[in-house]
């Protein structure tokens, strides 16, 4: 029955949305999404997310500094940067490497570049979560990764990857919003909105289990929080917040 109900429900939703299924059907969508829709609508929801988040991650990167290498430098890279509005949460000095798949966010990095002065930014690489080969194994203290799991194509993949490019001993910093309680409405309504979401989204899922990779991926110590930050009409409430040590 409620499967029936999330069918009916998922085919009214794409109607809605059919003038951009048909732009998919067309091959015009995607483009148009990652160069103009995605990064404009992703800046719009990063303002409120983050009002909603800030004391979560003033929390998560509190110990930061904890973290600095042997020559007292703390070498941060971060995937999916986006705009860059985790910068502020970064302690002086920091060097961060920066990291996209979608290099259209140009002029509202450069803007939290400018307004985060107090970090030395090393550079940018066009790059997916799953192949940071560009990146040295053991080269960074710190990898930092905020709404970006939800849509990357392999959650394992990307996790081995922060592995690698971590030294021992250094922290893989996450902030993710997950799949809610099973039993939940909050779920149902993730599983309805489930395809035209990621349509529009650029890919985001908005059921995976992520505790689930992070507790599998080989750290060696980890520290999870189930947490809830209320996004207005969106089904992105439930997230986990924490760190992991290699």
């Amino acid at each position: 029955e409620a499967a029936a109900s999330v069918l009916l429900l998922r085919a009214c939703l794409a109607l809605l949305a059919s003038p951009i299924y048909l732009l998919s059907f067309l091959g015009m969508w995607e483009p148009f999404c990652r160069k103009v829709f995605f990064p404009f609508i992703l800046d719009k929801i990063c303002v409120v997310h983050d009002k909603k988040s800030k004391k979560h991650k003033q929390e998560l990167f509190r110990n930061l500094p904890d973290f600095r290498g042997p020559s007292g430098e703390l070498r941060l890279l971060e995937i999916g940067t986006g705009s860059g509005s985790n910068f502020q949460f970064y302690p002086p000095g920091c060097r961060v490497t920066c990291t996209d798949i979608n290099p259209n966010f140009q002029e509202s990095l450069s803007r939290n570049m400018k307004k985060n002065q107090h970090l030395h930014y090393e550079r940018f690489l066009v790059a997916a979560g799953e192949d940071l080969g560009q990146v040295r194994s053991g080269s960074v203290d710190a990898v930092v990764c905020t709404l970006v799991l939800c849509s990357v194509h392999s959650v394992s993949g990307t996790l081995g990857e922060v592995l690698r490019v971590l030294r021992p001993g250094g922290a893989f910093y996450f902030l993710e919003h997950v799949a809610a309680e099973h039993s939940s409405w909050r779920y149902f309504w993730q599983q309805v909105c489930y395809p035209t979401w990621k349509l529009i989204f650029a890919g985001c899922c908005l059921t995976r289990e992520l505790w689930k990779n992070l507790e599998e991926a080989k750290f060696s110590e980890l520290k999870i929080q189930h947490i809830s930050v209320a996004m207005p009409w969106m089904p992105i409430e439930p997230h986990i917040v924490g760190y992991g040590v290699k």
